[in-house]
């Protein structure tokens, strides 16, 4: 699993826009940048819905104001329904929506969560990190079926 002092794996991703699927690569995002990344193991699902995309949403500023350039959430589902996400969760441009469609950076990053027993597949695990120009400076993963070091208040005590 990366640990903190790390460097992000190169990796392409799908980033949701507005005129569809746009292949983004890890450099891209990450490079020269302050980047929270959280994760989360579906869209749409109960807690990622009701409790970590919305907090990472009202705290956007919060992030702005502590140096951070840019938001991501990821999840391994594909762009079409990370977007839809996003839509549903008026996320604008606060929020960078990514597909990890078919888990390429979780399996890089070694925080996949086998949940093909419950019908979902391979997704990535319930985590949050920060990484400055490439380089992992925090990162916090759940344990299965806890909601506390990676939601959006506990990444901005970091911060």
């Amino acid at each position: 699993m990366i640990k903190q002092g790390d460097t992000l794996p190169s990796v392409k991703l799908m980033a949701a826009t507005p005129e569809g699927p746009r292949e983004i690569g890890t450099d891209e995002i990450f490079r020269g940048k302050k980047v929270v990344l959280f994760a989360v193991p579906g869209a749409f699902t109960p807690t990622c819905s009701a409790n970590h995309l919305p907090g990472f949403v009202g705290h956007v500023a919060d992030f702005h104001a502590k140096g951070v350039d840019t938001i991501v959430c990821m999840s391994v589902n594909d762009a079409f329904v990370m977007g839809a996400w996003g839509k549903a969760h008026d996320v604008g441009q606060g929020i960078l929506m990514l597909a990890d469609g078919s888990g390429q950076l979780t399996k890089a990053l070694g925080l996949e969560l086998d949940l093909v027993a419950r019908g979902l597949g391979v997704r990535s695990q319930r985590f949050a990190l920060v990484a400055e120009d490439m380089v992992v400076t925090h990162l916090a993963v759940e344990k299965p079926g806890d909601f506390d070091v990676s939601r959006a208040e506990a990444v901005l005590e970091v911060l």
